[in-house]
């Protein structure tokens, strides 16, 4: 890439120390920039990270760093607009679905990205954007993964209230009502979700690692609560009629889908989003939750590398 790709419009040279970047990114509510970093190179294996949230960060997908470089695959993680190392401006108007996908196509298109090289990884509400981008943008990409989320939200409600019918009902009613109460900085919210919800399909293992506990503390709890809604038991934000259960057969780029047996996403529901897409496979982890790219690792990671891996063979 010559010297003048990475100059923004006004001349400025946007590369940063380490393979990271900002890109700036045109609104309808002006130019902003977000935070981009490369690690690895492979001219026709290029994996792009969404991270959760929304309002998350990158960080606690720096678990790929020990798997993705000795597969030889090329990733870049990437704070969405609102996320911690990218600007953060003071606009609702700019938190919605659309407009988060005419950023990524930005980022795809600053980034050099294509069809020939290009595999998007979405997690959770990142797999969300990663489907609606596909709906509108799949020729521009070799391969999809959409990991830990479903394909309506309708339908992940209806499963978190079979979750939380488990839970004992003194808990539920507490937690019922902080969520009512819309204060999810109540320490006696995190009290109750902690043993009751998270460490059952959150993360199920005993120490949470470093790059969860960065992430976590970076996230911006605003655009979670707008869009998601000021629960973590459902979502009635902005994206609470979110569907796309129709829609995925029309995905025709090879796909995985991952999920997990203790997710709060459906597992069975993601199976079949595997079977909706022409050219799909489901990767289940056994041990895993919500985060089984950590708590069940070696599936989750061999898993992806081996989808890659398939379609760089054109065996998918």
């Amino acid at each position: 890439m010559t010297q003048e790709a990475y100059l923004d419009s006004s001349g400025r040279d946007d590369r940063l120390a380490g393979g990271a970047r900002m890109i700036p990114i045109r609104t309808p509510s002006g130019t902003f920039q977000v935070w981009t970093k490369r690690v690895g190179n492979n001219p026709s294996a290029k994996l792009l990270l969404l991270h959760g949230g929304p309002g998350s960060t990158h960080e606690y997908l720096e678990a790929f760093d020990s798997f993705l470089p000795a597969a030889g695959i090329e990733y870049y993680y990437y704070d969405q607009l609102g996320s911690a190392y990218s600007d953060q401006p003071d606009d609702d108007d700019l938190w919605h679905l659309p407009r988060f996908v005419d950023e990524l196509e930005q980022v795809r298109q600053a980034l050099g990205l294509s069809a020939e090289n290009f595999y998007l990884f979405g997690h959770s509400w990142g797999g969300m954007l990663a489907i609606e981008y596909a709906l509108q943008y799949q020729q521009h990409v070799k391969g999809l993964i959409v990991a830990n989320m479903m394909a309506g939200i309708p339908a992940y409600n209806e499963y978190a209230r079979k979750l939380t019918a488990e839970l004992d009902p003194e808990v539920l009613a507490e937690l019922h009502e902080l969520d009512e109460r819309g204060d999810l900085n109540d320490p006696r919210y995190r009290e109750l979700l902690l043993p009751n919800h998270y460490a059952q399909h959150v993360l199920r293992i005993a120490d949470t690692p470093e790059p969860v506990l960065r992430g976590g503390r970076r996230s911006n709890r605003h655009i979670y609560v707008l869009m998601q809604g000021p629960s973590e038991l459902g979502a009635r934000g902005r994206i609470e009629g979110w569907d796309r259960m129709a829609d995925l057969s029309r995905i025709t780029v090879p796909a995985l889908v991952i999920g997990a047996t203790h997710d709060t996403m459906d597992p069975e529901h993601m199976r079949w989003m595997a079977e909706q897409f022409p050219a799909g496979r489901y990767l289940h982890c056994p041990d895993g939750s919500h985060l089984a790219l950590y708590d069940d690792q070696d599936v989750y990671m061999d898993g992806l590398v081996g989808f890659v891996r398939d379609v760089e063979r054109g065996l998918l």
